[in-house]
């Protein structure tokens, strides 16, 4: 719950920050694309100078959240490795569990005692 209110309160700061930096710098700039030919250029793009700012924002967080996933990999790999290793083992102890109960209640019809599913279906009548 305290998490949620930080992550909000730092949302809402963030918030106003961006749209306060928008307003401040909302004047156009012309962004060359073009290091050969500066003054007359093939390639050019002119935007308010926030709408660049964003831009490189959200390029920011694409490019650190791939950099992230990337580095985390190993750690995927891993993780889904161990989880198909306890489910083998997991199949391995319940296929062992019924050979045991079969082993049991063979064991149990060869001396004669009654197995568990006679004993229940006695004591329920």
């Amino acid at each position: 719950m305290i998490g949620r209110i930080v992550g909000l309160l730092v949302g809402f700061v963030s918030a106003v920050f961006l749209v306060t930096l928008a307003v401040a710098n909302r004047h156009s700039v012309l962004l060359v694309l073009d290091p050969f030919n500066p003054q007359n250029p093939v390639l050019a793009l002119e935007l308010p100078f926030y709408a660049y700012l964003f831009a490189m924002l959200i390029i920011g967080v694409v490019l650190g959240g791939t950099a992230t996933w990337m580095s985390q990999s190993r750690w995927r790999r891993l993780a889904r490795a161990r989880g198909q290793d306890a489910a083998r083992w997991r199949a391995e102890a319940e296929r062992l569990t019924r050979e045991r109960d079969a082993t049991l209640a063979a064991q149990r019809r060869a001396s004669g005692q009654p197995s568990d599913a006679r004993q229940l279906a006695l004591a329920s009548h």
